[in-house]
């Protein structure tokens, strides 16, 4: 939200019109974001004459801080909910000492009492708003905070008398809402509620590796269980045979799902959630790490009337968002587009979505079938997993439609031989493929605790890199700091290896090529390997050199 006080003081400086500044204010009116970042995209707005005037008019020191290093513990001292309300960050503390910055002098009363909430003695200095909003970006909300947030998005429980039969009381709630809210501000992908004789515990996959971050009291254990079985609308009488079911909640605004796996194990019911958040869902195939000429033929093969285009990697690979970022470019109101999945994970206007249900018969096989009777344009099927699928995926792309699909293949070449070992005949493989995606995530470097490695050129050499180029890259790793866990990574960044359907490779394949010698053609015909994309990504910073070389290789690099 956008303080008025703090417009009138712009007003004042005549550095934004009148008509701006009503804008600005009409547009803002969530309390839980900073409307006045908005006078950024102002060209008339000169944020540091802005920041000099008040420091004079108003006795407040003003410094440029815009380089300075962040320290996210200390930035997070004061919780959110105050930042928000007093228009101060903490980015120093010594001793018994604070200093807070603001960009709005008015907020500089605030200070005593921001002090207080520390138990400090607190200084503030003016800051530009570009500085301070740099700042803000690294304000975490606490788990408390979080934990106030959370709701349910489905209406009551049906089972809420079986909370009371399972004698399911505060403490376990509130420690369940604690689980749920920690994975979701520690940005993990899966809870692992694990069971063992003499204890139980909770790890998070976090970035693609699953760390240990709780082991409670084994008696709480059924309770724990029990509470997310009835979160997730399962019968928590049966611990007998695996179920699933799906929790959706409200946490600080945002709609996140929860998909609920349990399964029996020796000494109890083992629970995997997964955490899908779609506001964090980017589809945008230019922002998924395309190298400029994979992202070429990429949409050159989602642009052509029929055919098909697969994407292949392992299981959390990021194959998904690949086809619903390429969906979303097709989802125009001339296109009819057609999906069938297990389980749909994200919704997407405007396309129509399917689960599949096997248990009654209702299979990829059978969905695709009643597409085609639906005057589709365009068909997605989560995966080709056999034969059948298979071969209507290719009947459709050669009768007129565009078909996406994935495989799990090591990489693109071998998706070729995959589709013949499945029983399509070679002459349909090459006249039906567009392109193949294959793909993999590598952790990113935390960009707070980034830290030039020297010394590598050798190691460069040995995957590949020209002598020449290799002494002209600087490699990067993340020295482990309170943002990233000490880990040294934050995030994940996608490479990938696009193979497009060349006419020698037609001939290869019609020849009954090996994925090797289609590989090394489509090498010589400009395609990037994994490992050649990763090393890529090396030499821009994004990743390691141990993250590239360990998980882009595939068995034919």
């Amino acid at each position: 939200m956008i303080k008025e006080e703090f417009l009138e003081l712009v007003a004042k400086t005549g550095l934004a019109t009148i008509k701006d500044l009503r804008k600005i204010a009409a547009a803002n009116k969530d309390p839980n974001k900073i409307g006045e970042f908005d006078l950024l995209d102002i060209s008339t707005f000169n944020e540091t004459l802005f920041a000099t005037q008040m420091s004079e008019q108003y006795k407040v020191p003003f410094l440029d801080l815009s380089t300075l290093k962040i320290q996210p513990d200390v930035i997070s001292r004061l919780q959110k909910k105050n930042v928000l309300k007093y228009r101060l960050i903490v980015v120093k503390e010594e001793g018994d000492k604070a200093t807070f910055v603001t960009f709005d002098p008015l907020a500089a009363t605030n200070v005593k009492v921001a002090s207080d909430l520390l138990n400090r003695q607190g200084s503030v200095i003016l800051v530009t708003i570009s500085a301070w909003k740099r700042f803000f970006e690294h304000v975490r909300l606490s788990v408390e905070e979080v934990i106030d947030t959370v709701r349910e998005v489905q209406s009551d429980s049906p089972n809420d008398q079986d909370v009371r039969a399972e004698d399911i009381g505060a403490d376990i709630v509130t420690f369940v809402n604690r689980l749920l809210a920690d994975a979701y501000i520690r940005r993990a992908s899966d809870i692992h509620i694990e069971p063992y004789e003499k204890r139980f515990r909770v790890r998070f996959r976090i970035d693609g590796n699953l760390i240990e971050v709780i082991s409670p009291a084994k008696q709480i254990m059924a309770p724990v269980i029990s509470r997310v079985k009835i979160l997730a609308r399962l019968d928590i009488s049966e611990k007998r045979k695996p179920q699933d079911g799906r929790i959706k909640l409200a946490i600080s605004g945002k709609t996140i799902d929860y998909r609920v796996s349990t399964l029996p194990t020796l000494f109890g019911e083992k629970v995997v959630m997964r955490l899908l958040d779609s506001s964090s869902l980017q589809l945008d195939l230019t922002k998924l790490g395309f190298l400029q000429q994979q992202l070429k033929g990429v949409e050159e093969g989602i642009k052509k009337p029929f055919g098909m285009v697969l994407v292949t990697g392992p299981t959390g690979s990021g194959k998904t968002t690949t086809l619903y970022s390429a969906l979303q470019a097709l989802n125009t109101p001339d296109t009819n587009i057609s999906t069938a999945e297990d389980p749909c994970e994200y919704n997407l206007e405007g396309v129509n979505q399917v689960n599949v249900k096997t248990d009654i018969g209702f299979t990829f096989a059978a969905a695709m079938k009643a597409f085609l009777r639906q005057d589709p344009d365009v068909i997605m099927v989560g995966e080709i997993r056999d034969q059948e699928v298979a071969e209507i995926a290719v009947e459709a792309a050669l009768t007129g439609h565009l078909v996406l699909s994935t495989l799990h293949t090591n990489d693109a070449a071998s998706t070729i031989t995959r589709l013949l070992n499945l029983g399509i005949e070679g002459f349909l493989v090459v006249a039906a493929l567009n392109c193949i995606v294959s793909q993999r995530l590598l952790r990113r470097i935390c960009q707070t605790c980034k830290v030039e490695v020297p010394g590598q050129a050798k190691n460069l050499i040995a995957c590949g890199v020209s002598p020449d180029s290799a002494e002209k890259i600087t490699v990067y790793k993340g020295a482990g700091c309170t943002e990233c866990g000490g880990l040294g990574y934050k995030g994940r960044i996608a490479v990938h290896e696009v193979l497009t359907i060349s006419p020698v490779i037609k001939e290869m394949v019609l020849a009954g090529a090996s994925a090797d010698a289609i590989k090394l053609q489509a090498v010589k015909d400009g395609m990037r390997t994994l490992r050649m994309a990763a090393i890529i990504k090396v030499a821009m910073g994004q990743t390691t050199l141990e993250e590239a070389v360990g998980n882009s290789a595939s068995d034919h690099d």
